[in-house]
Formats: C-alpha cells, sequence, structure tokens
C-alpha cells in the first residue's frame, strides 16, 4: 500500500488541534516533500525522519515521500510531528502493520532515538477530548501524560521499539547506543514559599496581604527601600489555597507549553509566582514570538501572582497593556501566523518606592528629588492601571523594636487557614452566580442580589460623587469590604468593613 496515514496534536496557545499526518510513495525519483504550514523546526525533520529510520534498521524506500498534514491551512510548529511522519511514511511503505486511531507525539534523535517535547499534557488532552484514546509518547513524558484521565499511553525511548510493537522483525531493527536520560524537570513553584513568620511588623501590610489572598484582589505595595515590600509579596503564595482540578490542568498545561521538553509528574497545585525583572519587555510579559506566539509572564502566572518589583521602571506601555487581562482573565495574541489565546487570571501585586531615591517618607528631610521627579516617577503607574488595584497600601519603615520581637509574628499555615474558610464562604455564596471568588463578582452582582442598604455606601457614594472614586473603583471597594466580613465571619460587610476597604483603596496613593 502507498498511502497512509495517523494523526498527531498541534498547539496554538494551549489549544490542540487534531492533525491527520498522511503519507504518500510514489515511483518518482527520490524526495521527501512536506506540506502543511511547517515552520523551520518542523521542516527540518526531513532529515531527521531519513537518518532515524535508516540508523533504526528500516530506512524510508528509494522513492518519492510526500507527508501531508491535514488541515493544510492550520500552522504547525515545533518537532513533535516527527514520530508520526516516519510511522505514517512507513505503512504507506508496508514495513510496519496501521495502528488505526493512534496519536504519535515526539522528536527524533538521528540515531533513532525518541525525545521528550513541550506540551505533552494539553497535547494528550486534546486528543481524548477529540476522541482518541491511544497516544504514543516520548519515554520522558509518560508520567506527564498520564495525567490526563481516559488516555490510554504508550512509552517509548527509541524508533526500534515502536517498530517491534508495529509488527517489525525483532532482528532488523538497530537500537541506538545507551544515552543519558534526561534529568525530569521538577514543576515550578512546588517548593514551599517562604513563611510569614519571617516578616518583622508591617501590620498593615500583614494584613492588607490576607486580605488579597483571601478575595483574589491586587495589590500595590509603596514604601522606602528596606521596609520589607519584596518580603511580602513573596509570601502571598504560602497563604493561597491549593489550585482545584481544573486550575491545577490549566497551570500544568501552560508550563508544559514553556517547559522546553521537560517532564511533570504531576499538576501543579501551588500557585505560580512569577517576578519578572524591569527590563522585561512586552512580549516577554505578555507572550508573543514569531510564528505562533507563546505564553508569557502574565500566562505563567495564571492562577497564581505576578509580582512586578520596582513597578515604576517598567516601560509604561507594558504596564498599560496589562489592563486587559486584568479585566478579561486571559490574553489574545494575534500575529500573521496564527491568533492564541491563553489564560491570564493572576493576583497583580505591584512594589514601588515612594520617589526615584526612595527616601521621601514622613517629612521627607533626606530625600534628594524634586516635587517634579517625584511625580513624573509615580506617573509612569497610569490612573487606569491604578484603578484596577484593590488595595494601595504604605509599607513603613521598620522600627528596631519590631525588628527585635519579630520572632512571634504569626505563620503562614494559620493565615493560610483563615484564607480557606474565608474562600469556602465566597464559594458558597457566589456559586448560584458563577463565580469563585470576591474578585471575580461585578457590579450586576454587587448591586443586584448582594447590594448593600444605602446607609452603609454613603460615604462610598459621597467620594464617588466628590471624583475620588471611578465607577470601577466603587465595584472594587465593595469587593473588597466583603472579602474583610468573609474573614471576619461575618455574613454581609458593615460599615467598619466598607471604611477599612476604602481606607486601603487609598492609603498608598494619599502619601504621594
Amino acid at each position: 500500500m502507498s498511502f497512509a496515514r495517523t494523526y498527531s496534536v498541534a498547539l496554538v496557545g494551549i489549544t490542540g488541534h487534531m492533525v491527520e499526518v498522511e503519507a504518500d510513495i510514489s515511483n518518482a525519483l527520490p524526495g521527501f516533500v512536506l506540506l502543511g504550514l511547517p515552520d523551520a523546526a518542523l521542516n527540518e525533520s526531513k532529515d531527521r525522519v531519513r537518518s532515524a529510520t535508516k540508523n533504526s534498521g528500516i530506512p524510508l524506500p528509494q522513492h518519492k515521500v510526500t507527508v501531508n498534514l491535514t488541515p493544510a491551512t492550520l500552522p504547525k510548529k515545533g518537532s513533535a510531528f516527527d514520530l508520526a511522519m516516519v510511522v505514517a511514511a512507513l505503512q504507506a511503505a508496508g514495513e510496519i502493520k496501521h495502528s488505526g486511531k493512534t496519536v504519535y507525539l515526539g522528536e527524533l534523535g538521528l540515531d533513532g532515538s525518541i525525545r521528550s517535547v513541550p506540551g505533552i499534557l494539553p497535547a494528550v488532552k486534546a486528543a481524548v477530548d477529540a476522541g482518541f484514546e491511544s497516544v504514543v509518547v516520548p519515554a520522558e513524558n509518560v508520567e506527564e501524560a498520564q495525567l490526563v484521565s481516559g488516555a490510554s499511553i504508550s512509552g517509548f525511548s527509541c524508533l526500534a521499539e515502536v517498530f517491534v510493537a508495529l509488527g517489525a522483525d525483532a532482528h532488523t531493527v538497530k537500537y541506538p547506543k545507551t544515552v543519558e536520560k534526561a534529568k525530569p524537570h521538577s514543576a515550578p513553584n512546588l517548593q514551599l514559599a517562604p513563611d510569614m513568620a519571617d516578616v518583622a511588623g508591617q501590620s498593615e501590610g500583614r494584613l492588607a496581604l490576607e486580605i488579597a489572598a483571601a478575595g483574589g484582589h491586587h495589590l500595590l505595595l509603596n514604601g522606602p527601600p528596606g521596609s520589607g515590600k519584596t518580603m511580602l509579596a513573596e509570601r502571598l503564595t504560602g497563604i493561597l489555597p491549593e489550585l482545584d482540578d481544573h486550575s491545577a490542568m490549566e497551570v500544568t498545561a501552560i508550563h508544559s507549553l514553556s517547559s522546553g521538553g521537560g517532564q511533570y509528574k504531576e499538576l501543579i497545585r501551588i500557585p505560580p509566582f512569577e517576578a519578572p525583572h524591569h527590563s522585561a519587555s512586552a512580549p516577554a510579559i505578555l507572550g508573543g514570538g514569531t510564528g505562533i506566539p507563546r505564553p508569557g509572564s502574565v500566562s505563567k502566572a495564571h492562577r497564581g501572582v505576578l509580582f512586578l518589583d520596582e513597578a515604576p521602571e517598567f516601560k509604561r506601555t507594558v504596564l498599560d497593556a496589562l489592563r486587559q487581562p486584568l479585566e478579561s482573565g486571559e490574553i489574545v495574541l494575534d500575529r500573521a501566523a496564527a491568533q492564541a489565546k491563553y489564560p491570564a487570571r493572576f493576583q497583580l501585586v505591584l512594589a514601588c518606592n515612594p520617589c526615584p531615591c526612595g527616601l521621601n517618607t514622613g517629612r521627607g528631610l533626606h530625600c534628594t528629588c524634586s516635587s517634579r521627579e517625584r511625580r513624573a516617577y509615580f506617573g509612569k503607574l497610569s490612573g487606569p492601571l491604578l484603578d484596577r488595584i484593590d488595595l494601595q497600601i504604605t509599607v513603613p519603615k521598620v522600627s528596631s523594636v519590631e525588628l527585635a520581637t519579630s520572632n512571634n509574628n504569626e505563620p503562614s499555615r494559620s493565615i493560610k487557614e483563615r484564607v480557606k474558610q474565608a474562600r469556602a464562604a465566597q464559594q458558597e455564596r457566589l456559586k448560584p452566580f458563577g463565580l469563585l471568588t470576591n474578585a471575580d463578582t461585578n457590579g450586576k452582582v454587587l448591586r443586584g442580589p448582594l447590594k448593600l442598604d444605602s446607609k452603609l455606601t454613603r460615604e462610598l457614594s459621597a467620594s464617588m460623587d466628590q471624583g475620588k472614586l471611578t465607577a470601577r473603583g466603587y465595584d472594587r471597594v465593595l469587593r473588597t469590604a466583603w472579602t474583610i466580613a468573609d474573614l471576619e465571619g461575618a455574613t454581609s460587610p458593615t460599615s467598619d468593613h466598607l471604611d477599612l476597604a476604602l481606607y486601603f483603596r487609598h492609603m498608598a496613593t494619599s502619601a504621594q
């Protein structure tokens, strides 16, 4: 038979598309033609396939081999199609038996070894969702592929093993020389986060961090150098609840795609923490690149924390570009080759100094910055961006007394328990609306089923009428007040909860 078909998966973002790999062998001059919009890495597979099959004992026939990746209009990227192309070509040549509706994923070495590829988890999930149960993957990716329920996974380390499994003579095939296997890729952020007990003083900062964790709110930390802003931010993931099955699958899929071929043995349960340097470009933060866009920091921080230290040092265009994913919880990247959509529902934590020299605190007697420089520095954080930050607090210097008594601080584990209880209360209250946290609550719910008495919101309404709050800010104060009430076990916010939410809304900016 001169024609055969196998199956593989093309990833656009973390969405997998089934690809039919068709192979045809014709009586023409020897050659290898690859069709179906391959990128450079995939186009080079022609030489990898020829060498790998020759060194595995069953070379490609000395005829014209045409491989078509269908749908032809879908861009194909990467080396994960190598294995499917070899199997299809040798099935067309009659060298091995047909394997039916089996999906093949894997990169080939010139010696016939099968190497791990990135994005195994979303690729296998796409195959299962499309009705394919049998999936062949590199041996190094087996444990990651088995994280997807409903899939029958087979792992092979070389082409010779695949050929024998598909009916080839075991005495004909050649096994590659033993090569050192890549070390398993440990999932990011699986180590324990730093403990809140390490933070000296900062009672208001600790409270704000607990509120942010309980409700999923965004946070701004403004204070002089050495006051503990970074310490607080790095400990946020330590008081966040573990990810549920759906969120863990999303997060692991994103990191699998970004791993460069690393292997994951378990789903990522600890919320990720991303802290890019302030010199990072827009594609690094948002995602992008040539061809099919790759995920950026906002997607790697999905269901976790994106921490921007020295936030005013980031390019303003990068900061303002965060506004869209902060609202929608996803990022859509358009390129000439394809459009990729990645989830990006993260908690944003910004840290900044009160001025370029960092000494504009209290009376600011030691500050060397002019008033113009101070305004320009903090002005890099645009109003529309700050309007999306629920908690904007000042982190003061730590006193020697606070530093000396820091051994008695509350640890993360006890704070985490309160956060879990508050999250449980939110889920029960918001379940009828299909929401998970107070940060997800929209104005329709806040001013509808969860509407508070007008006497309670009088001061809040006055702030809005005076221009101190936008409509978005009004809703965000209400969300924060509900979170404070949840932490205290109240059924609904009181005036004290609203006052504290409004105070935290303007604490940092009012100090400028």
